[in-house]
């Protein structure tokens, strides 16, 4: 499974890949950066890891659903 991070960098949320030197994907916003990532992901199996705009982690979101696994609700 593939890991990425949603993270602040100057003035845009980017999503990067673990390792990747490079950003698959940026917006303005951290609401428009979901979306994207949420688009992004359709179709390929991974986690992405969302911090907060001081960079502390936030949450995980695991794509597909089906593939998170963790047996709880939530």
């Amino acid at each position: 499974m593939k890991n990425y991070h949603l993270t602040k960098g100057g003035d845009a949320w980017k999503l990067t890949g673990e390792g990747a030197s490079r950003a698959s994907l940026s917006a303005p916003t951290k609401a428009e950066a979901i979306q994207k990532t949420h688009d992004f992901m359709a179709g390929k199996v991974g986690s992405v890891k969302i911090h907060k705009e001081n960079g502390v982690f936030q949450e995980e979101r695991t794509y597909p659903r089906s593939a998170d696994p963790k047996k709880s609700p939530g």
